[in-house]
């Protein structure tokens, strides 16, 4: 187990917050690591700033995210890692869609030349889309109180896809199954970061499996003809019981 001391903190949307700490190691875009609050449980988180300066970008949404926002500055943190298939970066220009928090697994890819297509439930919920330049960004909210009123298909629909050397996608599974079957009508080239319940992040428990792939060990970036051969993705999933339900 790693401990670190958080450095600061930046609060980001009403349920999303940054959390700074120094780590010597390497990491890759894309990869998580699991943290533990003592007392309460362990979940993974993908590392939304690479430097030397390292960050986490979590939203609150159960227990343990809760006990994380709770902590502060100068507070230790446990967590083990890295894990996970990273990212395969690429030269040229890229496309990065980020529905909610997804946009926190994408972050360590932003330049000055990525394109961004931000998607959130409303105005309050965008994360991270300062980072991009006007002319470099489309935003959709399912309220319309930003950008374009629609989801990602309804963004994506404004883009010349053919133009980008790679696409990079993280969100919710729907939000992510529906941008797949546009980009293979289409025809690009995308990895997509996926999410599933995960308890071990060392490829034991099989709670992350979807149609024959582990997404810790085998993930959590898969490729456009890997997603082809999932008959889960996009349909079924495992809830923490282990029980096999329909998304």
């Amino acid at each position: 187990m790693i401990t670190a001391f958080i450095k600061r903190k930046e609060r980001k949307t009403p349920t999303v917050e940054t959390i700074y700490f120094e780590w010597d190691s390497g990491i890759l875009p894309g990869q998580f690591v699991m943290i533990w609050v003592p007392g309460v449980g362990e979940i993974p988180m993908s590392i939304s700033h690479i430097g030397r300066e390292k960050a986490f970008t979590v939203k609150n949404y159960g227990p343990t995210s809760a006990a994380i926002q709770a902590l502060s500055p100068g507070d230790r943190i446990f967590f083990r890692g890295p894990y996970g298939r990273p990212f395969q970066t690429v030269s040229g220009r890229i496309l990065l869609i980020g529905g909610g928090s997804g946009m926190a697994s994408l972050h360590p890819l932003i330049n000055n030349s990525s394109f961004g297509l931000v998607a959130a439930r409303s105005k309050e919920e965008i994360l991270f889309a300062d980072e991009f330049t006007d002319e470099n960004l489309i935003i959709t909210t399912d309220d319309g109180s930003e950008g374009i009123k629609g989801n990602v298909i309804e963004g994506l629909k404004k883009i010349d896809l053919k133009k980008f050397d790679m696409i990079y996608a993280c969100g919710p599974e729907v939000m992510l199954y529906n941008a797949y079957l546009y980009f293979r009508k289409i025809g690009v080239n995308a990895q997509l970061s996926l999410e599933r319940t995960m308890k071990c992040g060392i490829g034991i428990c099989d709670s992350c499996s979807i149609g024959g792939f582990q997404l810790c060990r085998d993930g959590p970036v898969f490729f456009m003809n890997e997603l082809e051969e999932m008959q889960e993705f996009g349909n079924f999933k495992l809830t923490y019981s282990g029980k096999r339900v329909k998304i």
